[in-house]
């Protein structure tokens, strides 16, 4: 599978509308909750999202890594019942990151929102 394809295959149900908005959404979380392991941000997308958007692994650990590799989060490994489990934290630079991908975001949305709703147009 084409490595681009897998990246945008965080599917919602009937739309491709989240296809660039991943890293985001994995920075946002990590933002919020000191730290995280995969399965955990999965069902907490889908409980926020309450089932729409389904982030699946072969989406989730790419860019897990890709982060990592950047830069922008640490992983701690930690026995949990007998198993090892990673945790993923944003890293100074990642608090950084993600207020300019969430500034970029908000930016996104209101020139959408400008698109289609003539009230909110900046005319």
């Amino acid at each position: 599978m084409h490595k681009y394809f897998m990246y945008i295959y965080c599917v919602m149900k009937k739309s491709n509308l989240y296809k660039g908005s991943l890293t985001t959404i994995i920075l946002k979380l990590l933002n919020e909750h000191d730290k995280m392991y995969g399965y955990e941000i999965t069902q907490k997308v889908k409980a926020i999202t309450n089932g729409e958007l389904k982030i699946t692994e072969g989406a989730l650990y790419p860019s897990l890594h890709k982060l990592e590799a950047q830069g922008l989060l640490d992983v701690e490994v930690l026995k949990v019942d007998n198993r090892l489990r990673k945790y993923y934290k944003l890293t100074e630079e990642g608090v950084k990151e993600t207020v300019n991908k969430l500034n970029e975001l908000e930016q996104y949305i209101e020139t959408m929102r400008a698109l289609v709703n003539p009230k909110f147009r900046f005319e």
